[in-house]
């Protein structure tokens, strides 16, 4: 059905269902970028400890993921009901919202302790919003893409994450340089979640202009299912294993692209600057494998791109924190380095949308799409910081990234390893039921 739509059509699809990610991840960008200046506002009373300020912003930060299955739950439902789109212009509205609303929040010298509790139901707000975004983004992009592309179209949306945290490191490092610490410390944090809304209305605008994808509105027309509808325990099932495959992607690519700043600041002693810098390095290795991978994908299939970037990360996580705690190695060894970081999650991200887009039928899509990648999200990179931050608190053990890493790596191998070597040829799934337990099987996917 793709095929025989106009080009404008498709591609106000592929802008409008990506430009609410890249608002998203700015946003999640900017707040782990500055995660220390938000600790010290909103966490760290005087006489406070500055890493305990850091753990309760991680906190925070960790439990606005945790609204994210709620929030796929609930818009997905939406989505697989009334549309993609009239679920993609509320989700974009209250994501808009939400950001600009942090920009404009009282800090703890003004309201005391209502401030970290005004903080965090922000967060909520921003959770459940992010959590209807990517479901529904993924579900535009691979049902409008044309047979052979859907790798292609899905990694738009991986690549804009990394474009909002390029926007985000790269917003953060401007404010770091020409306003001083206690300018930046005071109000020039702020300005960065204003941003969000002059982004969000030409979002609005593109939104309003989309059109329903071609697969929703054949099954929507349907007056019965075309074959047997999925029951909950399967749908289960297929978003268990869907957030295992993801899960080494969810957890080195928060560890990698937005925790980093703050731990070269709290362990290894690095200035705002450097650690932004070191940030906007490893997120352009992230963006400059995202799409070849996802057309590789295309090509040769989702299981062994996602493969080998899953191994690589599990295999180069020690090699690669060595190098950057290594005071005597190269600065050009160590962009290197945080490049390679990037790249290495890229070839992950760019093939994972379309391959949940294909684990499921397009009556449940944006429900169990969303919900293994909110899960997947929640868990592994959602509490990435957290759980960093407080192991080296409590083992001073440096080392602590790499073991994430590699664990979550390893386990993502074995997921992945379950993946139908030729499920990106078929068309997306209608009606059929999702069945993870055949993804192995080397059988020509239903249409």
């Amino acid at each position: 059905m793709s095929a025989s739509l106009p080009g404008p059509a498709t591609r106000r699809a592929l802008v409008a269902g990506s430009v609410g990610n890249l608002i998203e991840w700015y946003e999640f960008g900017v707040y782990g970028f500055f995660a220390t200046v938000i600790a010290a506002n909103f966490f760290t009373p005087e006489g406070g400890s500055a890493l305990e300020g850091l753990v309760k912003t991680y906190a925070s930060f960790g439990l606005a993921f945790f609204f994210r299955p709620i929030g796929a739950a609930v818009f997905g439902r939406a989505g697989d009901r009334i549309g993609r789109r009239p679920t993609l212009i509320l989700v974009l509205l209250l994501m808009t919202g939400a950001t600009t609303l942090i920009g404009l929040l009282p800090t703890y010298d003004t309201v005391g302790a209502a401030a970290p509790w005004l903080l965090t139901l922000v967060r909520i707000l921003q959770g459940l919003s992010a959590g209807g975004e990517f479901g529904g983004a993924v579900s535009i992009m691979t049902e409008f893409a044309p047979p052979g592309r859907r790798g292609l179209y899905g990694a738009w949306q991986s690549f804009t994450v990394a474009l909002g945290l390029l926007a985000g490191a790269g917003t953060a490092a401007v404010l770091a340089t020409v306003l001083s610490e206690e300018a930046l410390n005071d109000w020039g944090w702020r300005l960065p979640f204003l941003l969000a809304l002059p982004i969000g209305l030409v979002a609005l605008w593109l939104r309003l202009r989309l059109e329903e994808t071609p697969s929703f509105r054949a099954t929507n027309a349907a007056s019965t299912p075309a074959g047997p509808v999925a029951s909950r325990r399967e749908v289960a099932r297929a978003v268990v294993l869907g957030a295992g495959r993801i899960m080494g992607w969810a957890a080195a690519g928060y560890t990698f692209l937005v925790v980093m700043p703050s731990y070269l600041q709290a362990t290894l002693d690095a200035t705002f600057q450097q650690a932004l810098i070191a940030t906007v390095v490893a997120n352009a290795g992230f963006a400059a494998a995202i799409l070849p991978a996802g057309l590789l994908s295309d090509r040769i299939g989702r299981r062994p791109v996602m493969l080998t970037g899953a191994a690589l990360v599990t295999v180069l996580a020690f090699p690669l924190l060595d190098l950057l705690q290594d005071p005597g190695s190269p600065a050009l060894a160590r962009g290197v380095a945080v490049f390679v970081a990037g790249a290495v999650v890229g070839l992950m991200a760019g093939p994972g949308p379309a391959m949940l887009a294909e684990m499921f039928p397009t009556r449940v899509r944006y429900t169990g799409l969303g919900l293994a990648y909110a899960l997947s999200n929640a868990v592994f990179s959602g509490c990435a910081g957290l759980i960093i931050t407080e192991a080296i608190k409590r083992t001073g053990e440096a080392d602590i990234p790499a073991y994430y890493v590699a664990a979550t790596g390893a386990l993502s191998l074995i997921a992945l390893a379950t993946l139908r070597g030729d499920a990106h040829r078929g068309a997306l799934r209608e009606e059929e039921r999702p069945t993870p337990r055949d993804e192995t099987e080397e059988e020509t996917p239903c249409a």
